[in-house]
């Protein structure tokens, strides 16, 4: 079992810059792949990036690919989603979440979920 609290959100004018954190709890967090999720106000909960349980692999979704990077580290139970060149369309609930050892962009294979931290940018 593992527990995710996220922090990091906030109000950002759009162009700016954030860091997500998402803290994980239990012993076996190197066992799990984790993956950055958002949902926006009416909208469906989309993948935003993941990592593989090693950090040796990454994924993004095309509409963050060159603005977003998600990181982790073992040692200290936590990952990270810095965000770049904020849009408005960034706007969101972001959650963190975890899985056993690859990542998944479905929403549907995720076993953990934190409680989200909201990301309001301003144009």
């Amino acid at each position: 079992q593992v527990q995710l609290v996220e922090s990091g959100g906030g109000l950002v004018q759009a162009g700016g810059s954030l860091r997500l954190s998402c803290a994980a709890s239990g012993r076996t967090f190197n066992y799990y792949a984790m993956g950055w999720f958002r949902q926006a106000p009416g909208k469906e909960r989309n993948f935003v990036a993941g990592i593989d349980w090693s950090g040796g692999n990454t994924n993004y979704a095309e509409s963050v690919k060159g603005r977003f990077t998600i990181s982790r580290d073992n040692a200290d139970n936590t990952v990270y989603l810095q965000m770049a060149s904020l849009k408005p369309a960034d706007t969101a609930v972001y959650y963190c979440a975890a899985r056993t050892l690859t990542i998944a962009t479905s929403p549907v294979n995720y076993d953990h979920w934190g409680q989200g931290t909201q990301v309001t940018v301003s144009s």
